[in-house]
């Protein structure tokens, strides 16, 4: 992907150096269990401080997962929560067993008792709720994906700066959680060598459903520039190997229409298949492919390959493992114990206690994700090379 008319051939960079500094930002939320309680047994007193959570926006994952991981913490209450409409605000306090419901979300930031803010909403409302809770003096834990487009990433990242006695969090994909340690010890460790290129497909398995339903990930109203899981999984990948540059992209949207709530045929603008070819620090080549319409395909696949060695992970999440003298790959040893676990609401707590450091995610991935996101709009509308980090 090298182009010599853009900013110059990339310096070498040593492997150890590379894989090590690209792991150093997600070594605390990768530590093995008893690392983190002997950290957070250092600050008793912190620990029993009483922290008040207001909800705004409270869907499915936030039910499924945030509200139970909050309510496992201790010295945790949830005491509001604000949805679209009173009513939607009510039917939530009533199922979650949450005190008070507001019928909107000023009214939330308006209460006097609410030290902290989880944002549930799509991603549109992201950058306006970051920026009024921040400025009412709440700490913010914000839904993935960050926000609408890359400027408003740098405006929630602006504001967590100037606010910086305050937690600011971003929910992490949680889908690599199982192969993340085993890939960045097999990385880190030198067992394929220098990492000399990579394939990334992230497939969805049913043919295309056209005139199927337009939900809120296929609407830029809601979503922005968020295409399928794309920046999740670059938000993956740079745990293993580090933030990349020189985008190249080609999107299509292969579904035109899509049916919304009210039934009513609406233009799809969202891309629904992507392939991304970017450069690694070392300038070895990434290939990645999204889609929702690649019938009876293999999945979800990643292959990287190196100077000593190769790594597959499977549809599975099987971690596979071969070098020179070998004939085939082999699978890799990956014991549940070993592997990562969700604590996003843990360490969001543990962050405003003064326990530990907020590391999964930080605002700063969240620009970076968001602006490799961009780039690939970018490169996709005028067939050239977009560099990382974006020109303000």
């Amino acid at each position: 992907m090298s182009d010599e008319s853009d900013n110059g051939p990339s310096s070498k960079i040593n492997r150890r150096d590379f894989l090590s500094s690209a792991a150093l930002p997600v070594a605390a939320a990768l530590a093995p269990s008893a690392v983190l309680a002997q950290e957070r047994r250092r600050s008793p007193s912190a620990a029993r401080d009483k922290i008040r959570v207001g909800i705004i926006g409270a869907g499915g994952i936030v039910g499924s997962t945030h509200i139970p991981g909050l309510r496992r913490m201790p010295g945790v209450e949830i005491v509001a929560v604000a949805n679209r409409s009173l009513e939607s605000s009510q039917r939530a306090a009533d199922e979650f067993k949450i005190a008070r419901a507001y019928a909107d979300w000023e009214q939330l930031l308006g209460a006097k008792d609410i030290d902290a803010v989880l944002i549930g909403t799509w991603p549109y409302m992201h950058r306006d709720l970051t920026l009024a809770a921040l400025d009412s003096g709440r700490h913010v834990l914000c839904q993935a994906r960050m926000a609408n487009n890359a400027a408003q990433a740098r405006e929630m990242l602006a504001a967590s700066q100037r606010h910086s006695n305050l937690v600011c969090q971003l929910v992490p994909t949680s889908g690599s959680y199982r192969i993340d340690r085993a890939l960045q010890s097999l990385l880190a460790g030198g067992a394929i060598g220098d990492v000399l290129s990579v394939e990334v497909q992230m497939l969805q398995r049913g043919f295309a459903d056209f005139g199927g339903e337009l939900d809120w990930r296929h609407d830029a109203r809601f979503s922005g520039i968020n295409v399928l899981n794309a920046g999740g999984t670059y938000e993956s990948a740079m745990r293993w190997l580090g933030p990349g540059n020189r985008v190249m992209a080609k999107t299509r949207v292969q579904i035109p229409t899509r049916r919304d709530e009210q039934g009513t045929t609406r233009a799809a603008t969202i891309p629904d298949h992507v392939e991304v070819l970017y450069e690694l620090g070392n300038g070895a080549p990434v290939h990645m492919k999204f889609s929702e319409t690649t019938g009876l395909s293999r999945g979800n696949d990643i292959w990287i390959f190196g100077s000593e060695g190769t790594i597959r992970v499977d549809h599975e999440q099987n971690i596979f493992l071969g070098s020179r003298s070998d004939k085939e790959l082999t699978a890799h040893p990956n014991p549940p114990e070993a592997q990562a676990r969700h604590r996003v609401e843990e360490e969001f707590i543990n962050a405003i206690r003064g326990i530990e450091p907020v590391t999964l995610n930080t605002f700063d991935i969240g620009v970076k994700y968001m602006e490799w996101t961009e780039a690939i709009y970018r490169s996709a509308a005028s067939g050239t090379v977009v560099n990382l980090p974006l020109a303000v």
